[in-house]
């Protein structure tokens, strides 16, 4: 698979998901969406597909065809939907024209405010909630694109073999975010929250650590070594997973 491809797939089944959290934690994107009733659709030629679903004042994110979807956006080719993702061009509106009026103000305020969060500068990060937001953001992202990486990054497809029982968690101390994968021998699925008794567990220290951690801005070495990152468990597990995180920013940078 070439790489608008997997990009795409990163930018539908990692980013977008965030979408998510934007609602739940910024208290002005909740307002903004909390009477939208919609389902919007994501629809890739020879790509991925996916939804996001407005209802009761929350969004939610899935993979494939989205139930009842009232908007399908079009996009040509993997490459089409990431310059979307990159703000150099528009999806085609297949169905849902008597939308576009949510699409273009509460849909496109809600996205824009998620790049925000995901494109951090020292300045904003002085600021405790966005510091908060884009930690979790961050790790959701990284554990969200594991999945895809596994399947169809030629480099990360390597490590396959480890990862076919068991589960892993990442958890920033003491009270989250956290976030897991739970690993099998046909699927890897990514959650949000806790898991029980994972195989392996990376807890970082707090926020801040987590947040230079996660965007690699300490060496992981000394972090260890100083307890500001703890690893427990199948530590094989852990090692090859940061080879498959390291992938990330070739395709999301």
């Amino acid at each position: 698979m070439d790489f608008e491809a997997v990009r795409a797939r990163l930018n539908l089944h990692a980013v977008l998901p965030n979408l998510e959290d934007v609602v739940r934690f910024d208290a002005e994107m909740a307002a903004l969406v909390e009477r939208a009733r919609i389902t919007i659709q994501f629809s890739v030629r020879g790509g991925p597909t996916a939804f996001v679903r407005f209802a009761d004042g929350a969004c939610t994110v899935g993979r494939g065809p989205g139930a009842g979807a009232k908007v399908n956006l079009w996009f040509t080719s993997p490459a089409h939907l990431n310059k979307m993702f990159d703000g150099k061009a528009n999806p085609i509106p297949l169905w849902g024209f008597h939308k576009l009026g949510f699409l273009t103000k509460q849909f496109t305020q809600l996205t824009d405010r998620m790049a925000h969060y995901l494109k951090p500068t020292d300045e904003l990060l002085q600021d405790p909630a966005y510091l908060a937001l884009n930690t979790r953001l961050t790790l959701n992202t990284a554990a969200f694109a594991v999945p895809d990486l596994l399947a169809y990054d030629p480099e990360a497809m390597k490590f396959r073999h480890t990862f076919t029982s068991g589960s892993i968690a990442l958890k920033v101390l003491p009270d989250g975010p956290s976030v897991g994968l739970l690993l099998g021998p046909d699927e890897i699925r990514a959650v949000k929250g806790d898991v029980e008794n994972p195989s392996a567990l990376i807890a970082m220290r707090s926020l801040e650590i987590a947040n230079a951690f996660l965007n690699g801005k300490m060496d992981t070495f000394a972090a260890v070594a100083k307890g500001d990152v703890e690893i427990w468990g199948q530590l094989p597990k852990v090692d090859e997973l940061a080879l498959v995180l390291d992938r990330i920013p070739k395709y999301l940078s």
